[in-house]
């Protein structure tokens, strides 16, 4: 158990200081990593709880999906599992978290229950578990507070321009629906993480002035909300997403960035309890 608000939670069981955007795609070539990986031969056909009948998935489980469908959602199960096992180790590992206010505490909490609620939404579309369980990240990424949010928000980011190459390539308006529903959320996510630097004890660094995300320019915290719209990032093939990926889920890839290697984090999955009925996943139509 890691959140107090969620006594009920229980597992399922298993089916550097600044970052750059060249840091993350400078590892390998974006058709030659999606092949030698394998992430892209999961499944013919997307199917959403089939043996487990359920009303709200009816226009998934029914519907014709195309290997671009089953490429991006593939994709979110990945990316998914690693936001949750990375806001795992925050709430866990980090000193620092337990000296920022509650509200704040709260955000990351909350946050790590809505991940989990995308993994099992991208991961029961395909009907495929995420084929990574084990991540890696900078050094001082449980222990440095500045760390922490530039690789947070660096994810945020790369999580966004993917789900957006969703809304973009997905075959159908349900889906895309979807992939902006959940684009929504990361945006959420990554404003608040940006709002948390202030609240930093000074033991702890803080407060943090600037934050370094996925572009790798170091940007003022004030405004939190300093996005006009999303950034895409220039994404335009999910590929290019899990490329940016490579480092956390892959060791010799985070050797080469620089990540530490001796601490893996291990993805655990739970069943999430998200903080209003009113907030939860009803159907793919967005009813």
């Amino acid at each position: 158990m890691i959140d107090s608000e969620n006594k009920n939670e229980m597992p399922l069981e298993a089916h550097s200081q600044g970052l750059s955007r060249r840091s993350f795609f400078e590892h390998a070539s974006l058709a030659s990593t999606a092949t030698a990986l394998g992430l892209f031969g999961l499944a013919g056909t997307i199917r959403a709880f089939a043996d487990q009948p359920s009303p709200g998935h009816d226009a998934i489980k029914d519907a014709s999906a195309t290997s671009g469908d089953v490429d991006i959602l593939s994709g979110a199960a990945i990316a998914e599992a690693l936001a949750v096992t990375t806001y795992t180790g925050i709430v866990s590992d980090s000193g620092w978290f337990t000296r920022i206010p509650d509200d704040d505490q709260g955000y990351f909490y909350a946050a790590r229950q809505e991940e989990m609620s995308h993994y099992l939404l991208a991961s029961s579309a395909t009907g495929k578990a995420s084929p990574f369980t084990t991540f890696y990240y900078p050094k001082g990424m449980f222990s440095s507070a500045q760390v922490t949010l530039n690789t947070l928000v660096s994810l945020e980011d790369a999580f966004i321009a993917a789900y957006l190459v969703g809304v973009r390539y997905f075959s159908n308006a349900d889906l895309r629906v979807t992939a902006a529903r959940i684009m929504g959320i990361e945006s959420d996510h990554r404003t608040l993480a940006r709002a948390v630097s202030g609240d930093i004890a000074p033991q702890d660094g803080g407060p943090i002035a600037k934050i370094t995300g996925l572009q790798g320019v170091p940007e003022n915290v004030h405004p939190p909300n300093n996005n006009g719209y999303e950034r895409t990032l220039c994404l335009t093939n999910i590929s290019q997403a899990v490329t940016a990926l490579l480092p956390f889920v892959d060791k010799a890839h985070a050797q080469s960035a620089g990540f530490d290697t001796t601490k893996p984090h291990t993805f655990a999955p739970f069943t999430p309890h998200l903080a209003t009925p009113l907030g939860e996943f009803i159907s793919f139509t967005g009813c």
